[in-house]
This record gives structure tokens, sequence and C-alpha cells, in this order.
């Protein structure tokens, strides 16, 4: 049964949660940075559940439950992906990557222009928006200004999005 240790939860995964016992569980096999894992769920769990309650893979956080906030972000064959709204069946044979996989070590290009340029403030954000840029810096390796707003649509209470951008055009052509 999933549950999550944290308060805040959506009410669409306690509900999911709550009826699990009732609703067919099945096995879902998962590629997570580079392992193979299987978890036994519902299929209809949003994959950021499956990762943060029956993984312990934390990195990705729960912020609106509505893919709009982008602190769920982690990269699916690639893509920046929203995990709060994604069942966990959708993902089954896919390459994910979550910040944890991104570079483990913490030496991503990214990661260190995050700190070289303080662009966490509360950091809640971070770990989806590190996510989302490496998503893009794959696909655009020199991003403009336009392309980085563009891309970037996670939101970031703090506001450090002047950072945010001068950490990607830092980053950018260094990533491989």
């Amino acid at each position: 049964m999933i549950r999550s240790r944290y308060p805040l939860k959506p009410r669409r995964a306690i509900a999911k949660a709550e009826k699990i016992n009732d609703e067919p569980t099945m096995t879902i096999h998962l590629k997570i940075n580079g392992a193979d894992r299987s978890v036994d769920v519902d299929p209809q769990t949003p994959l950021l559940w499956v990762l943060r309650d029956a993984l312990g893979l934390t990195g990705a956080t729960y912020g609106c439950d509505i893919s709009m906030c982008g602190a769920c972000t982690i990269h699916i064959a690639g893509k920046a992906v929203r995990a709060c709204s994604l069942p966990v069946a959708a993902a089954a044979g896919q390459e994910i990557v979550t910040i944890e996989g991104l570079a483990p070590d913490g030496g991503h290009p990214l990661q260190r222009a995050w700190t070289q340029f303080q662009v966490p403030q509360c950091g809640y954000c971070m770990s989806g928006m590190i996510m989302a840029a490496a998503a893009l810096l794959n696909e655009i390796p020199r991003p403009s200004d336009r392309d980085i707003d563009d891309a970037i649509d996670n939101i970031c209470r703090c506001g450090t999005y002047a950072r945010v951008r001068q950490a990607i055009h830092h980053a950018a052509g260094s990533v491989s």
C-alpha cells in the first residue's frame, strides 16, 4: 500500500491509497536511473507517489497535482515530464531519470551552475527546474533567452528566474 510520509498529499492520491486494497494491483517494471525496479501498485497511481513512497526517490517534489508547477519534473525517454499526474503504468518500459540519477555526485554542469549563481532560495522547485533545464540543453545545447523562457515554465515562488537563466546559459555547451 502506498502511503505518504508527508502531511500534504493530493486528494486523488489519498483516495488511491485508501482504495488500494479494493483496486487491482499489478507488478509494474520500471527502469529508473539505469536500474531495473519493480513495484506492485494500482497502475493508475501517479508516478510521483511511486517514486517517492514506494522507491524512496524523494528528489521530485509534490507541488500542485495538476502538472502546472513543475516541482515533480523528471525525464522519461529524455523528455521533461511532470510525474504528479502521470499514471505509473504509462512509464513502464521507458527510461526514467530523476534528479538522483542526473549526476549522483551533484557534478552535473547545471547543478554546479545552480550553486555558483545562487539560484535556490527555498529550494523546493530546484530539482524540477534543473530537470527541465537539462532536457532543454539536451535538445538545444545553446539556448537563447527566448528558448529558456519557452521551455522553463516551472514555477519558482522565490522568483529567481533571472538567476535560472544565467545558470542555464553558463551550463550550456558543457552538458554532454
